[in-house]
C-alpha cells in the first residue's frame, strides 16, 4: 500500500513539473533555447503590407505581480539573456518585444526598421503591456535603449493619462542626432522634408563597424548575436525613417511631461571614429552623451540622469564590472518606486 502511494505521489508530481514546464498557450520555443518562449501578435497591415510584433519572455517565471518590460534600440532586437536571468532571479517577470520590422518580427516583404512615424511602434508597445497584464503582472517597470528609449518616451508622454509604468529606465536613449552643426541644422530636416513625399527613399547609413566590433565576440567583444538582425553595418536608412525620428526627437526636446519616476543612464563619454580602437569599448561609440545628459532631465518631472563609466552604448554589453552596475542601479531604482507605487 504504502509502495502504491509512494508510486502515486511520484506521477503527480511528475505531472506538476511537466505542466510548470509546458509552454503557455499562444506561445513558442524561442530562438534562445530552451529557457526562452515567444508570442507573436499580428497588427493592422500599413503600407508595406502584413505587420507582426513578438514578445520574448523566459519559459520559467516567478511567482510576481511585477515585471519588467524591455524595448530594443535600432539595428537591434532582444538576445540579452543575461538581463531576463538578473531581473527573474530578483523577482521581476521579465518581457521584451521585437518591435514590428526587427529581428523575430521582420517578415519577408519588409525594409528593415522602416518607419514613417514613430506613433506607428505604439501599438506594439500596448499589444505586448496588454498580454503583460494577462498573465498577471500588474505593476510593469519600463526598460528602453537607445532608439527605444525615444519611441517610448513618447509612448508615455501619449499614454500619460493611462500610464502603464510606474517606473522607467532609459538606457542610453536616442534624444538627438550625433552628426555636428549642418549636418543637424541643414542636412537632417532637409532629409526629412524629402521623406514625407518620398518616405522610401534611401540615404547613407553610415559606414563604420567599430560599435559591432565592440561587441561581436569573434572581434573584440564578448557577444554572439544573430548579424542578418543586428547588422554590423546597418542598411541604408529610408528618408521616411529620417523624418520620423527627426519629429519625434523635435517633440521631445520641447520637453515632455512623463509623470512616472524616470532614470536616464549614459556613459561618460562619446568615442569617434570608424576605425575600431580600444576605447570603442570603455564610451559610447553611437551617440553624444552630452545630449543625452540634457535631454533626459526634460522628460518628466521624476527625471534624473545617471553616468556609468565607462560604459559602451548598450549599457548592458558593457565590460562585465560596468554593466553589473548597470543592473544594478536599473534594480534598486525599479524596487524604490515600486513600494511607492
Amino acid at each position: 500500500m504504502k509502495k502504491t502511494i509512494a508510486l502515486l505521489g511520484l506521477a503527480f508530481l511528475s505531472i506538476t513539473m511537466l505542466h510548470a514546464q509546458a509552454i503557455p498557450e499562444g506561445y513558442q520555443k524561442d530562438i534562445l533555447g530552451e529557457d526562452f518562449i515567444s508570442k507573436t501578435f499580428t497588427m493592422q497591415d500599413d503600407y508595406e503590407g502584413k505587420v507582426v510584433c513578438t514578445l520574448v519572455r523566459p519559459r520559467r517565471q516567478p511567482v510576481s505581480s511585477a515585471a519588467i518590460l524591455y524595448v530594443h534600440g535600432y539595428n537591434d532586437y532582444f538576445f540579452q539573456s543575461e538581463m531576463a536571468r538578473f531581473f527573474t532571479e530578483n523577482g521581476y517577470c521579465f518581457y521584451a518585444v521585437d518591435l514590428r520590422k526587427y529581428g523575430r518580427s521582420k517578415l519577408p516583404h519588409q525594409y528593415p526598421f522602416t518607419v514613417r512615424d514613430l506613433n506607428e511602434y505604439f501599438a506594439d508597445i500596448d499589444s505586448a503591456v496588454a498580454q503583460i497584464r494577462r498573465e498577471g503582472c500588474r505593476e510593469i517597470a519600463l526598460m528602453a535603449h537607445s532608439t527605444g528609449g525615444l519611441i517610448t518616451a513618447l509612448y508615455c508622454q501619449a499614454r500619460r493619462t493611462d500610464m502603464p509604468f510606474f517606473a522607467a529606465v532609459f538606457n542610453s536613449p536616442f534624444l538627438d542626432m550625433n552628426f555636428g552643426g549642418i549636418v543637424e541644422k541643414i542636412g537632417i530636416p532637409a532629409v526629412a522634408r524629402i521623406g514625407r513625399k518620398s518616405p522610401d527613399r534611401k540615404v547613407n547609413g553610415g559606414l563604420s563597424t567599430a560599435y559591432a566590433e565592440s561587441l561581436l565576440k569573434n572581434h573584440h567583444g564578448e557577444w554572439e548575436f544573430d548579424t542578418t538582425w543586428k547588422y554590423p553595418i546597418a542598411p541604408a536608412l529610408t528618408a521616411g525613417w529620417v523624418r520620423a525620428i527627426h519629429l519625434g526627437q523635435k517633440r521631445l526636446q520641447q520637453g515632455l511631461d512623463i509623470p512616472c519616476p524616470i532614470l536616464v543612464m549614459h556613459s561618460h563619454r562619446s568615442v569617434y571614429g570608424n576605425k575600431w580602437k580600444p576605447e570603442h569599448q570603455s564610451g559610447d561609440g553611437v551617440l553624444d552623451v552630452a545630449d543625452i545628459e540634457k535631454y533626459g532631465k526634460t522628460l518628466g518631472p521624476e527625471a534624473r540622469t545617471l553616468t556609468i563609466e565607462n560604459g559602451m552604448h548598450d549599457l548592458a554589453l558593457s565590460a562585465e564590472p560596468v554593466r553589473q552596475r548597470f543592473y544594478q542601479e536599473s534594480l534598486a531604482f525599479i524596487n524604490a518606486h515600486r513600494m511607492l507605487f
